[in-house]
């Protein structure tokens, strides 16, 4: 079979196979650079690589297998024309199957390609999920916005350097000289700039100002072993001061006699020469020397007042309710005290300089102007030689003598009686009602007076002016107008009267007022408007009255007071009572009195 009279033997393989084979070339690349573009490549087998692969699926590394003819079948392939036709179909049966095979390849390669795209689409999404795009691109916009505020600063500057420049420019013949001057200027300009914002850009943004942030500080919930421990801690922080004072007050004190005698001549000594104040930096610089021993792990202990350790108790894993109550009662009160001497401390400060005393802050008033005075006429040295003196023999002697005379220093410790003198709030408060009170009764005793008619005695009188907050008190109970309050209990005890034979919750529990009288017992309820909820017992009709405790759990022995009656199937309680004892002791010994009358007069 011949193919064409122009073609020779491999002229027609070789022209095609180098045709198709460019075409081939140039797509596989495409597909390598396709591939290989991801950077998780080395997650995927090549094909040539892979054991699953198949015969049609390798590379172009994978050397071909080309079978072998036997020469029983080569001479059958022998074409009697002569031995081209049987080299050219040779060339075309190895020609299609190497086509074959890169097709296979190419198909492989999609596969592969599709694969990464699939998987590098995931990692995007995943990646976009996880930063935070919104964050990020209010952060830029921040950053832009800041940048066009500096090219805006940065162009004022320029503008108004240009003007500046403008302004200073010399005549004409002078310009002409300077031209090459100037050129430079205007090369430098830029570059200064530049220097300058590089060197000191970042120290210039330090100073921009910004709105304060404003953060939410998250409250811790309330433990008993947390404010135990906050307690100790504030004890171990106010250790050092409080030691500080403790030897202060024995050097005032003379504990120690040599020690505060080499101390006073020391201090009178470096006052009289005028070196007081680098005195007292060197005691300070001693002082943090020795702290810094005794931080290295040297044992120096240097106080007037000898210390005392006391016995620190290991805290209890496991507490009963009744103890952990009880560790928060303790550490409430110590809270409570400490408080309470910090706030008398600030009020008295506060009311001192607000003129709530006239007397006492006159005085101060005068010391200052005395003071002012003396700083302007007199030195220096010798107004703080003065000082100096006056506090060493104030610190050493002075006081020593008033704490050893309690009544030289009532008498003439001025500092000490001004401070005395200063009231608080809560007393001012107390004094201000007392003498509300007091205007009130003498108003209303008066105007009784004048209306009451000429027969009534001063008992009468009193009983029938006396009232409680919701109006007279006979009229409130329904009593007889000689029936009043005790003067133990005039204001009367606040409490709540616990009621069992109840069974509502508003009828069992109520709050208000106790007061006792010479024959009743008399509780005014706070939420009612009638006389319908307030109790009325008579002493005489009381069979038991003892000290009662409502709630078991807690410490102490309560805070109530049960009353039994017949009437009452149950005792009534009054709890919640801050002056229980004094409010039983009263009930009591009226009671006693009260039976024993009764039982004197029926013996008779």
């Amino acid at each position: 079979m011949r193919v064409g009279p122009d073609l020779r033997a491999g002229d027609p393989d070789r022209h095609v196979k180098v045709k198709q084979r460019g075409s081939v070339l140039n797509m596989l690349r495409r597909l390598d650079k396709i591939r290989f573009r991801g950077h998780k490549r080395d997650d995927f087998l090549d094909l040539a690589e892979s054991p699953n692969a198949s015969d049609t699926e390798c590379g172009d590394e994978v050397p071909l297998r080309i079978p072998r003819t036997s020469p029983r079948d080569s001479e059958e392939l022998r074409d009697p024309a002569g031995p081209g036709t049987l080299i050219m179909a040779a060339g075309v049966q190895d020609f299609n199957r190497t086509e074959f095979d890169r097709l296979n390849e190419i198909k492989g390669h999609l596969e592969i390609a599709l694969l990464e795209k699939h998987f590098l689409q995931e990692e995007l999404r995943k990646l976009r999920e996880e930063t935070n795009s919104e964050m990020l691109r209010q952060e830029l916009d921040r950053e832009r916005q800041r940048r066009m505020e500096l090219e805006q600063k940065v162009q004022e500057v320029l503008k108004a350097r240009t003007e500046e420049q403008t302004a200073q420019q010399p005549p004409k013949g002078q310009a002409q000289v300077n031209n090459g001057a100037d050129r430079r200027s205007q090369g430098l300009c830029p570059r200064v700039q530049k220097w300058f914002y590089e060197k000191f850009g970042e120290y210039v943004e330090d100073f921009r100002f910004q709105p304060e942030e404003s953060t939410v500080e998250t409250e811790e919930p309330l433990s008993a072993r947390r404010l135990t421990e906050n307690m100790r801690r504030l004890k171990r922080g106010a250790k050092p001061v409080t030691s500080f004072v403790k030897n202060l007050s024995a050097l005032s004190d003379w504990y120690s006699v040599y020690t505060s005698a080499i101390a006073f001549t020391v201090y009178m000594n470096a006052v009289w020469h005028g070196w007081a104040i680098p005195m007292f930096l060197f005691l300070a610089i001693l002082r943090l020397s020795l702290n810094y021993l005794i931080a290295r792990g040297w044992r120096i202990q240097w106080s007037i007042v000898p210390e005392v350790s006391e016995p620190v108790e290991p805290p209890k894993e496991d507490l009963t309710v009744s103890e952990k109550f009880q560790l928060v009662l303790d550490v409430a009160q110590k809270a409570q005290n400490l408080f309470g001497k910090m706030a008398d401390i600030l009020e008295k400060i506060k009311n001192l300089f607000m003129w709530v005393q006239p007397e006492i802050t006159q005085k101060l008033y005068v010391a200052l102007w005395a003071a002012f005075l003396a700083s302007c006429f007199f030195p220096y040295r010798l107004v703080g030689l003065a000082l100096g003196l006056y506090a060493g023999i104030k610190f050493f002697l002075i006081d020593f003598i008033f704490k050893r005379c309690p009544r030289l220093r009532a008498k003439y410790d001025t500092p000490y009686i001004i401070w005395r003198s200063l009231p608080t709030d809560p007393q001012l408060k107390e004094r201000s009602n007392a003498a509300v009170s007091r205007r009130l009764q003498t108003a209303s005793s008066r105007s009784y007076v004048s209306s009451a008619p000429a027969g009534l005695s001063k008992d009468e009188d009193t009983g029938r002016c006396h009232g409680t907050k919701k109006g007279n008190f006979h009229e409130i109970f329904n009593l007889t107008e000689n029936e009043r309050p005790l003067a133990v209990c005039e204001n009367g005890w606040r409490c709540c009267l616990i009621n069992r034979d109840r069974k509502m919750p508003t009828d069992y529990i109520r709050n208000g007022v106790l007061y006792v009288t010479e024959n009743y017992l008399c509780f005014e309820s706070s939420k009612s408007g009638s006389s319908k909820r307030n109790k009325v017992i008579k002493l005489v009709d009381i069979t038991d009255i003892q000290k009662y405790k409502v709630l078991s759990v807690l410490p102490g022995s309560g805070m109530g007071i049960a009353v039994s009656t017949p009437s009452t199937q149950k005792p009534l309680v009054f709890g919640a009572m801050v002056h229980r004892d004094e409010a039983f002791e009263t009930i009591f010994s009226q009671y006693m009195k009260i039976t024993a009358a009764a039982a004197s007069g029926s013996d008779s």
